[in-house]
């Protein structure tokens, strides 16, 4: 049996008709570049993330940039977020001249751990970055609390994880601003690029419409120097058609990964194949199944690909450790939690439409792992 990592066929052949007439119905209209299909998806997504307005970019990268440069960051400034996430969380940071300063992260979420970001705080800091890694909200409520009584700045990285929820409030709602991808294989995905910002704030939606288009709210007159970013109207159409059918996506996520856990403990292998923590406070919606190898992690990876079953690394190589971020002076062994995970976690096949069957394959295959 073959178990890819992720299979969007099934989900498009589905949704194929609905697709096509969505994309004739952008090319009739001539509109290819915002337009009434991205107001509309703007308006759709603002309540389904419990905030007030949505903004549109060219991406989840371009989100995180456009939100950090409503902050004003200047050169030196520090952004405290994760090393543990994709390189766009501290990459727009660096993008913009200011620094990441990074905290570990919680062993049993892989979320930035509440109780370290405000020793992290200095007299540069001007902003915290939190990312919902997995399709699972941090702890939002103290990192809240740290946000509000030192005057930072709070953007959520929700890129995996529209439609979590941490104690009721949806991921994008708790922040200042919230930024999410619609990158083909989000829970969420497009036809290509997308991304975007929600925010319950006025005046930073308004600076982000400008920021999108080069710093102009109008063509020709620009009141600061802002970027391209803007979501075409064919993503948006697709992500229209898609987005009604999210919460039920969402749900078999969640199905799914409660099935893998039980096969999982059924065979007795949870302590060998540690599955995914969900605090109780959560909503998650399973971007990714997790599990922890604490022992032969690439072994496992290679047996299970000899089986043919798919599975991923995220992240082999934690930020602080990257070459781009030499400069910041971070050691190994300083965010040993991060660089435990990336050297024992790995992402098993997990999308609405895998069966009952395949998730009994890639456990057997598990299971026949003699290391």
């Amino acid at each position: 049996m073959k178990v890819p990592l992720l299979d969007l066929r099934g989900q498009h052949l589905s949704l194929r008709a609905q697709l096509l007439g969505a994309l004739e119905g952008v090319i009739d209209s001539q509109q290819f570049v915002l337009g009434p299909q991205v107001e509309t998806l703007e308006q759709q997504v603002a309540k389904y993330s419990q905030t007030k307005f949505a903004v549109g970019c060219a991406s989840g990268s371009d989100a995180l940039l456009l939100a950090l440069m409503t902050l004003d960051l200047k050169a030196d400034d520090e952004v405290i977020t994760t090393p543990f996430t994709f390189f766009a969380t501290a990459g727009s940071i660096a993008r913009l001249g200011a620094r990441p300063r990074f905290v570990d992260i919680d062993p049993q979420t892989y979320n930035m751990d509440p109780s370290r970001v405000e020793a992290a705080i200095t007299p540069r800091t001007r902003a915290i970055m939190a990312v919902h890694l997995y399709g699972q909200c941090a702890d939002m409520d103290p990192i809240l609390e740290i946000s509000k009584r030192h005057e930072l700045p709070l953007v959520e990285d929700a890129a995996q994880a529209i439609g979590a929820e941490d104690r009721g409030r949806r991921a994008g709602s708790m922040a200042h601003i919230g930024c999410f991808s619609f990158y083909p294989t989000k829970n969420l995905g497009g036809a290509g690029d997308g991304g975007m910002l929600v925010t319950s704030d006025t005046e930073l939606a308004r600076r982000l419409r400008g920021l999108r288009v080069h710093g102009g709210l109008t063509e020709y007159q620009h009141d600061e120097v802002g970027i391209n970013s803007r979501l075409d109207a064919m993503q948006a159409a697709v992500l229209l058609v898609k987005l009604q059918h999210l919460e039920a996506w969402s749900e078999a996520r969640r199905r799914k990964a409660e099935f893998y856990t039980e096969l999982l403990r059924e065979a007795g292998l949870e302590e060998k194949f540690v599955p995914p923590f969900v605090r109780p406070e959560a909503r998650h919606i399973f971007h990714q199944y997790v599990i922890r190898i604490p022992r032969h992690r690439d072994e496992v990876m290679k047996h299970l690909s000899e089986h043919g079953v798919g599975s991923k690394i995220y992240y082999p190589i934690p930020l602080h450790q990257q070459k781009c971020f030499a400069y910041l002076g971070y050691e190994e062994g300083q965010f040993p939690e991060a660089e435990r995970a990336a050297l024992q976690t790995l992402a098993l096949p997990c999308f609405p439409e895998i069966t009952a069957e395949q998730q009994r394959y890639v456990v057997e295959a598990l299971k026949s792992f003699g290391g």
